[in-house]
């Protein structure tokens, strides 16, 4: 199971107008070009079948900056600018995660999609605090619209990720079945974060507390659980917990219903993600709403 968030830092401000929420994307995506593109330029022959997977990220980032162009120009005027950022966004293609695929003398062009299943899914989580901190329609409109532009992609990629599983499944030693324990401890993590959505809903404001309750029920039977246990933590760490907790659920879910060869567990994991990709979202509204 994952334990680090998708997101190790959040975006340090609101953004103010569309030209910034442009330039942004325009700066992530060419990052993201670059990077893809120098492993897509690697001469190592035996990197060849990975190498083939990043030239196909590479022209599809190429292909997203043209079309993040084009849509500024249609709502502004004229092409992002750097003069339009206020703060330089933070890196959702890490190279340190790049580089160990390019290193590894075990990479495997399942490696390489699920490394970009997992920058999508990050782009995902970065522009959802982007929309939820919004304090502009047109702009939460746009960065609303690129988090399921990520959310799209990201399932594209998925099926990437899942047929090279498949195809070096079949290279395997037989009889590996997929095993339940991503279910078992997401049960586990599904615990704990309901236990701390109640919480957090305790020092909520009223309109706070009952979205948060909402998302769990009424929380009675939570209710006297909870009040037998001390109230030490800080208001602001159990709200940070509650949200790494839902990031990690997501994930698991996702990662599962990849790795799902039965269709009952396909359809149950699949399930499992939308709702919890949907409570991540809610709570990430919640937390970034003003108390």
């Amino acid at each position: 199971m994952r334990s680090e968030p998708l997101l190790a830092i959040e975006p340090p401000a609101p953004v103010r107008n569309i030209g910034e929420l442009y330039a942004i994307a325009l700066t992530l995506t060419e990052r993201a070009a670059q990077r893809y593109g120098k492993l897509a330029a690697a001469s190592d022959e035996a990197f060849a079948p990975v190498r083939r997977v990043f030239e196909a990220l590479s022209q599809r980032e190429e292909e997203r900056a043209e079309a993040i162009e084009k849509a500024c120009i249609a709502a502004i005027g004229r092409a992002p600018a750097q003069a339009d950022l206020r703060w330089m966004p933070m890196e959702l293609v890490l190279a340190e995660e790049l580089s160990d695929i390019e290193n590894s003398l075990l990479s495997a062009t399942y490696g390489a999609w699920a490394l970009a299943v997992r920058h999508r899914e990050r782009a995902f989580i970065f522009w959802t605090y982007i929309a939820a901190r919004a304090d502009i329609g047109i702009v939460r409109t746009a960065a609303e619209s690129m988090a399921r532009e990520a959310l799209r992609d990201g399932n594209l990629l998925r099926r990437e990720r899942r047929l090279a599983w498949r195809a070096e499944r079949r290279d395997a030693l037989a009889g590996d079945a997929p095993g339940a324990t991503e279910l078992s401890s997401a049960a586990l993590l599904e615990s704990l974060l309901l236990k701390d959505i109640f919480r957090w809903s305790q020092d909520a404001p009223a309109p706070q507390r009952r979205h948060l309750l909402s998302l769990i029920g009424d929380g009675s039977q939570m209710s006297e659980e909870n009040d037998a246990l001390p109230r030490a933590e800080a208001f602001d760490e159990i709200k940070r917990r509650a949200l790494r907790r839902a990031e990690q659920l997501s994930s698991i879910y996702l990662d599962e219903a990849d790795k799902a060869v039965d269709p009952s567990r396909l359809e149950l994991a699949q399930q499992l993600a939308a709702h919890s990709i949907a409570r991540l979202a809610d709570l990430r509204t919640i937390a970034s709403t003003p108390e």
